[in-house]
């Protein structure tokens, strides 16, 4: 039989104990794990994940993080206590072995850390960010054509940064390091959250980078396509001519409206192209031609020769890229909508009047 008490919270020491629980704090996540790279953790390669500010986390942390009053996005403090180093990550999955977590290889030398170190893991709360000012480590940085897209895509793979790390991202075959120099809000962790945020984006000048040989390479013409103009090279889609990637594909010879012969041609335009000649004529005194081993560079025909060979090799020449590189610096010849005129008309193929070869004879 169920009886109500109407003096239930009348008892102070009760009503005391029941508000003093459900004021607490909520508990924080607090674990000590051996740490190891993402290269190290069994089943598929995962080599994005190893260019991104998220770790792998055993099945039991999981468990423990669903028992506690925590806020979503996850996100961890990682602390080495020995190197008295501190920074932020999220997690990407719960699939590490009992008592490991995997860290992206960055991460692990920011905390001065080695395989199988033990790195305590606290769950944390961080601000959503505004501002974060970025130092690439490379002046090869500088190359990207659009730095803007490249970072949006690479922060995909982030959950938080933190002032002083060296984080790192692959594009284009090739592996760039960014250091986070300032971050907005200010807060105590001096940390931001970067999910779901707009983040403005500053930059400083990249390590190694003098201004003064840029001035130089810029008055010489071997300046990169954006930074001639400050933006695109041109709206029609040709590349720059100063660039340095048309500078080493050697654009003017292989432009489809080229008209000059390409020097590889030129180099090998006296291979195996000689005019006949008779070992001995009738009546003739001339000594027979010497054979002569074709040389780089030099042609053994004679001037006519050379000219019909230039025709033949001249207009566009072929594009060879080595692995890795892409060339987008062709003319766009843009598409005719329907309902306009073609430019010229069709040529009318096999049309004519018949012809003989000697005329008939009237009466016959």
């Amino acid at each position: 039989m169920f009886s109500y008490n109407a003096n239930y919270y009348d008892d102070d020491d009760h009503y005391r104990s029941m508000m003093h629980r459900s004021s607490r704090p909520p508990r924080r996540f607090d674990e000590y794990l051996r740490c190891y790279p993402i290269a190290m953790l069994p089943g598929p390669d995962r080599p994005s994940a190893n260019h991104g500010g998220k770790v792998f986390m055993p099945p039991s942390a999981l468990d423990k993080l669903t028992r506690l009053h925590i806020t979503y996005p996850m996100l961890f403090e990682l602390r080495n206590g020995k190197a008295s180093k501190t920074t932020h990550a999220g997690v990407l999955e719960f699939i590490a072995e009992e008592g490991k977590i995997y860290l992206p290889y960055w991460l692990m030398q920011t905390l001065g850390l080695e395989p199988g170190d033990l790195v305590q893991i606290l769950s944390t709360d961080l601000p959503l960010g505004s501002f974060i000012k970025l130092q690439p480590q490379d002046t090869s940085f500088l190359e990207i054509s659009d730095p803007k897209a490249v970072l949006e895509t690479a922060f995909r793979n982030f959950s938080c940064l933190t002032v002083g790390d060296i984080f790192t991202f692959a594009y284009n075959d090739n592996t760039y390091s960014v250091a986070v120099k300032d971050v907005k809000p200010a807060n105590p962790a001096n940390a931001i959250c970067t999910i779901e945020t707009d983040l403005s984006v500053d930059f400083e000048a990249p390590v190694g980078y003098d201004e003064e040989v840029a001035r130089r390479k810029a008055a010489s013409g071997t300046s990169t396509p954006r930074s001639a103009t400050g933006g695109l090279a041109g709206q029609s889609g040709m590349m720059h001519p100063h660039g340095t990637m048309a500078a080493a594909i050697n654009y003017a010879a292989i432009a489809p409206n080229s008209t000059a012969p390409g020097s590889g041609a030129q180099a090998v335009s006296s291979h195996f192209l000689s005019a006949g000649h008779k070992l001995n004529k009738k009546g003739s005194k001339t000594s027979t031609p010497q054979a002569s081993t074709p040389v780089a560079g030099q042609s053994t025909n004679s001037p006519s020769e050379q000219i019909r060979t230039q025709v033949r090799r001249a207009g566009p020449q072929p594009l060879r890229l080595p692995p890795g590189k892409l060339f987008l610096g062709y003319e766009i010849t843009p598409l005719r909508k329907k309902g306009e005129a073609a430019e010229s008309e069709e040529k009318v193929h096999f049309q004519g009047q018949g012809n003989t070869l000697r005329k008939r004879k009237d009466g016959k």
